[in-house]
């Protein structure tokens, strides 16, 4: 297997598609297939400005990729683009870096890493293209409705060891979240389930079986019929604590999925979800020290 791993453009990385054994008489028509969305004019035009490269990081030209054989059993990279994407009006804000480590304060509305509609906007390709650090990766992600905390590993040689921390759940991450009150759910409770997929792949919910999801949950603050809740994800299934809360029967105020959907394009940036990850603590894994980032952003009654 090619170690070739692409560099950067702007910021921004290159995809990555393996090309299995398959019918398809040319690469064209393998991408065509593949990636229904994408017109083969849009692929032509990739082609031609240099955007396609195989495992070895030559360029694929049009005649080639137009012609047989199809390169079974290797990789291409690509580098996409999203045609008049829209500026998010939100800063990200560095709390802290070191050799290994950057910790950065992240707004709602702005995604973690590329993907679908967002390119260039988002925390990923815009730290890339600020700080100049072009391997940097997340260790973890949050929703980009959410705001707060999110680490990034610089280095190659240590982020394994970040990562497992998120793997082996040892890290204390605190969220705050401002929901309903309702005097008759008791406060505070364990909230335990089990979260899949509901029928849509943007949207959880909770059935019946082995539970997988774990939310420590209390009350901070009343202000008539909103309060402020202390959230301590155990686990970390995908919207756990959206899910959570919405079982309850306090869905987090402004929330765009649950308990309703909100249609793509009809976001209010005005009306934030009004979800936090507030705190995060941990022992280093390299310089054994213990680790402890607040950020500086505040939910809205």
């Amino acid at each position: 297997m090619s170690g070739f791993k692409p560099p950067s453009r702007g910021g921004i990385g290159p995809s990555c598609v393996g090309l299995p054994a398959g019918p398809w008489p040319t690469l064209i028509d393998f991408l065509t297939q593949r990636f229904p969305n994408v017109t083969p004019a849009t692929w032509l035009a990739r082609l031609a400005r240099g955007d396609v490269l195989d495992e070895s990081g030559h360029a694929v030209t049009a005649e080639r990729a137009s012609q047989p054989p199809y390169p079974a059993h290797t990789r291409l990279y690509y580098y996409r683009e999203v045609p008049d994407e829209l500026p998010i009006p939100f800063q990200e804000v560095v709390l802290y870096q070191d050799e290994h480590l950057l910790v950065v304060d992240k707004p709602h509305f702005l995604p973690v890493v590329p993907s679908g509609g967002y390119l260039a906007e988002t925390v990923l390709v815009r730290l890339k293209q600020r700080l100049g650090l072009d391997d940097l990766v997340p260790i973890h992600r949050i929703d980009r409705d959410t705001a707060g905390l999110v680490l990034f590993s610089k280095q190659r040689a240590s982020r394994a060891a970040y990562g497992a921390l998120f793997r082996e759940h040892r890290v204390r991450k605190t969220y705050h979240a401002i929901a309903p009150w309702r005097s008759e759910v008791t406060m505070p409770q364990v909230r335990q389930s089990r979260i899949v997929e509901a029928g849509h792949f943007m949207l959880q919910h909770e059935v019946d079986g082995p539970v997988n999801a774990i939310t420590h949950i209390n009350v901070l603050e009343v202000r008539g019929d909103l309060a402020r809740y202390e959230l301590k994800p155990i686990t970390g299934q995908r919207h756990q604590l959206r899910v959570h809360m919405l079982g309850l029967g306090l869905p987090i105020c402004n929330d765009g999925l649950y308990p309703a959907m909100t249609p793509e394009g009809q976001k209010d940036h005005a009306h934030p979800l009004q979800l936090l990850a507030r705190e995060l603590a941990f022992v280093d894994p390299v310089s054994g020290q213990p680790q402890h980032f607040v950020s500086q952003r505040q939910l809205m009654f």
